[in-house]
């Protein structure tokens, strides 16, 4: 199924946002309401929040033009009555969910896909409502929906796979990192956020701290810009108040809010954050917080609920908390996070300590954590590389994974070809920057050397397998990402694929082999130009240059990639011939010949307006790094690719002992601009 329209029920804060989300990716939106009002106030919500946009120059004042006129509000529901998707976002009232939910029933097209962005309600007994109960799903959005990334995504009893499938590609449509649920109460994120907040007002309650000191521990513990009173003051305390009843209701008293809670809301007042902060009681409070957040984590694992890596990257992406459950309790260490689990629940007797926590603690190992994916459908493998989060980007663990995943894959005799992809809005969006900064800081270059081959070695080994290897690029690839993709037979990409080197942009230049298939595929004179300007492709600037095959509409990828593996008729890198470069693309060639090079690079000669603009861009990148790849560059190009990336790896020692790379990679951590000194 194509999805191309989506209808949203409710134009309050989250509906509208939802709208404004879907409608910023270019899909058609029908916003409904019950009256004119309440769809003007939606409406006025989103241009205000278009306006900021345009205020910190995301949007331009053509894109909110662009991006309102996807959105068509209405009163009447049959409005929706021919979307591929709707999304109810109405009050959090059951009973007028479920009449909301059969009159769309009885008025949408067969095809029609139900979502609840409920937080409090079970989607299997939503789905009892309708009889498509195989189509409906619950798609949980978190606020602000236009800006906040995270979107769990819970099937419900009967939901099919056809409707689970859709609803993961319309995730990724609008730029979304999905995790996977199962229906159960508080689902995964407020499952363990919401007692986190009412912990501390039992915190409070029981006079161990006053509110300032409360959210400044729990600012400090969990590195977040706002502790949980400040948090519940913005969004309301009544919404903990009630979370807190919905799950006490369903999962036990543990769960039901405080009397401190229930007085506050009585009262109808915000908390008071005035006050001295007093750690004197700080080792407490620390304790009851996280005994708090690592008991429910781990009951969440035990009860199959959903993964660590979607409870972290829940907590990250969806709460913006710099460190998850899990990882914060490999931070503390498996036995001491255990004691302080046993020691929080001798508090609630009722409540055992999960067995999963018992059984890491007395294996006496910290929490692993899967990165890359791997997924065998119709003879085809999919390797996914999960960590969106970070924006997929790749560090030892991340390598030995998709070394892992891929020989699994290359050594089953059903599987056809296999595909690389990245989740999120990124491909891999290149390097684990704090890896190198260790590494250089600790004087451990040769560490960094021996990933990197351990790296050339994973990639060589995709490249000359006898399956056919395709790389989907949805997003971005850069870096070691882009090198990851081009050692793939062919990429195919949407219009949102972009691909590029920085590199010598931050003090290093491409070691993953991106120096060398650049050059044996689109030639010396275009690698030159693409690795010393750092300059981003998109995915058709980057197949009009013979770096990409196949760009195609986002909907129609897979069915692209099934088709091709399928055929066995695709284009492969190494069997391209010469390509028709476009006019300007000659012109960058002729500038990076051997005969021209040194003039862009010096910025003297002939050079017209355009080889101007690419020498000055050059001139703020790292010499050394220029300096190496072009000799790197040169001497590869005449020999054969496995005697080229030896060279390219002889001088990952010489790169990384600079200055220069220090500086650079620094700059990436600090934002800033680097300052080369050319050693």
């Amino acid at each position: 199924m194509k999805i191309k329209k989506i209808g949203i029920i409710g134009a309050g804060n989250m509906g509208s946002g939802i709208a404004q989300k879907i409608a910023q990716e270019g899909f058609d939106v029908i916003l409904v309401d019950i009256n004119n009002k309440f769809i003007q106030k939606g409406l006025d919500n989103i241009k205000r929040t278009l306006l900021k946009a345009v205020e910190r120059k995301i949007f331009s004042g053509e894109q909110i033009k662009q991006i309102l006129n996807h959105i068509k509000g209405s009163t009447s529901i049959v409005e929706v009555k021919d979307t591929d998707i709707v999304i109810e976002a109405v009050f959090e009232d059951i009973k007028i969910k479920r009449d909301l939910f059969k009159n769309l029933d009885e008025i949408c097209n067969e095809k029609t896909i139900l979502a609840s962005n409920t937080s409090s309600f079970s989607i299997t007994d939503l789905a009892s409502s309708v009889k498509r109960k195989n189509q409906f799903i619950g798609l949980h959005f978190f606020y602000h929906p236009a800006m906040n990334r995270l979107l769990e995504i819970i099937p419900g009893r009967y939901t099919n796979q056809v409707t689970l499938d859709i609803s993961n590609i319309f995730s990724h449509m609008i730029g979304k990192t999905a995790i996977h649920v199962k229906d159960s109460p508080g689902f995964a994120v407020n499952r363990f956020f919401v007692p986190w907040l009412n912990e501390a007002t039992r915190i409070f309650e029981e006079d161990l701290a006053n509110i300032p000191t409360i959210d400044d521990i729990a600012k400090k513990i969990f590195k977040v810009p706002m502790g949980p009173f400040e948090l519940m003051n913005v969004t309301g305390p009544t919404i903990a108040y009630h979370s807190c009843l919905g799950l006490g209701d369903k999962l036990g008293e543990f769960y039901l809010p405080s009397n401190c809670l229930k007085n506050q809301i009585d009262k109808g007042e915000l908390w008071n954050l005035n006050g001295e902060i007093d750690e004197s009681n700080l080792v407490v409070v620390e304790e009851r917080l996280l005994g708090t957040v690592f008991m429910v984590s781990n009951a969440l694992l035990q009860e199959n609920i959903t993964s660590i890596e979607d409870i972290d990257r829940g907590a990250k992406v969806g709460l913006r908390w710099s460190i998850g459950p899990f990882e914060m309790m490999n931070k503390y260490g498996i036995e001491r996070s255990y004691e302080i689990v046993e020691k929080f629940l001798r508090k609630y007797p009722k409540i055992n300590i999960p067995s999963v926590l018992k059984q890491q603690y007395e294996k006496k190992v910290n929490w692993s954590f899967n990165f890359v994916d791997l997924i065998i459908k119709d003879d085809i493998a999919k390797i996914i590389i999960n960590r969106p989060e970070a924006m997929n980007a790749i560090n030892e663990k991340v390598i030995q994974q998709i070394d892992k995943q891929f020989t699994k894959a290359n050594n089953d005799p059903k599987v056809k070809g296999i595909v690389f992809e990245g989740a999120g809005k990124a491909f891999i969006a290149g390097a684990d920057i704090q890896y190198f900064i260790k590494k250089i800081k600790e004087n451990k270059i040769q560490d960094i050397c021996r990933f990197t081959r351990n790296g050339h070695n994973v990639l060589n080994k995709i490249d000359n397998s006898e399956k056919i290897i395709i790389t989907k690029l949805d997003g971005l690839a850069l870096g070691g990402g882009a090198e990851i993709a081009l050692s793939a037979d062919t990429i195919i990409a949407t219009d949102k694929g972009c691909i590029g080197f920085p590199e010598t942009g931050i003090g290093i230049y491409p070691g993953l082999g991106g120096t060398q298939r650049i050059t044996h595929y689109i030639g010396k004179e275009l690698a030159k130009y693409l690795i010393f300007t750092g300059e981003i492709l998109d995915a058709k600037t980057a197949k009009s240059i013979g770096l990409i095959e196949y760009v195609v509409p986002p909907d129609e990828i897979d069915d692209k990639i099934f088709e091709l593996i399928n055929s066995g008729k695709i284009i492969k890198k190494s069997m391209k011939g010469e390509i028709i470069l476009p006019d300007n693309f000659q012109k960058i060639k002729n500038y990076f010949s051997d005969n021209n090079v040194q003039n862009i690079l010096s910025g003297r000669g002939d050079l017209n307006e355009l080889g101007q603009k690419i020498s000055k861009t050059i001139s703020y990148k790292a010499p050394l790094a220029i300096e190496i790849s072009n000799k790197i560059i040169d001497e590869g190009s005449q020999v054969n690719l496995s005697e080229g990336l030896e060279i390219e790896l002889s001088h990952l020692e010489e790169i990384f002992s600079t200055e220069d790379a220090l500086e650079g990679l620094n700059s990436v951590i600090m934002r800033k601009r680097p300052v080369f000194k050319g050693k």
